[in-house]
């Protein structure tokens, strides 16, 4: 395979990095919602708790995405990196640059016929 790990490895660490930073700074929108309705209308509010539930579905896609980069380093320090989790063949270089993180071949993706 004509991959440079290496940098597929430093685009890895630098996604995760980012998720990372992203998490910390949602951290606040994804807390409680304040129930002073002195404070905030009840549009207001019902506004706060619609926020509150998209930055907490930004979150799991978040750590999702966290899993599979972590899965994807583990890959690479075990020499795995590169092979179709489900049928072991090379997975195309043009899909991996897009998506490092990716653990399956575009057959296994797209639930097509194994390879051969």
């Amino acid at each position: 395979m004509a991959l440079n790990i290496e940098d597929m490895r430093q685009e890895l660490e630098a996604r995760r990095e980012a998720l990372t930073g992203l998490s910390a700074l949602s951290a606040e929108s994804r807390g409680a919602v304040e129930l002073d309705q002195s404070r905030v209308g009840r549009l207001s509010r019902m506004d706060a708790m619609q926020q509150q539930e998209m930055a907490k579905a930004s979150e799991s896609q978040r750590a999702q995405q966290i899993v599979r980069i972590d899965a994807a380093l583990a890959r690479i320090r075990s020499d795995d990196f590169g092979f179709c989790l489900d049928c072991g063949e090379e997975i195309a270089e043009k899909r991996l640059s897009v998506d490092p993180a990716t653990p399956l071949c575009i057959d296994c993706a797209s639930g097509r016929p194994a390879h051969g």
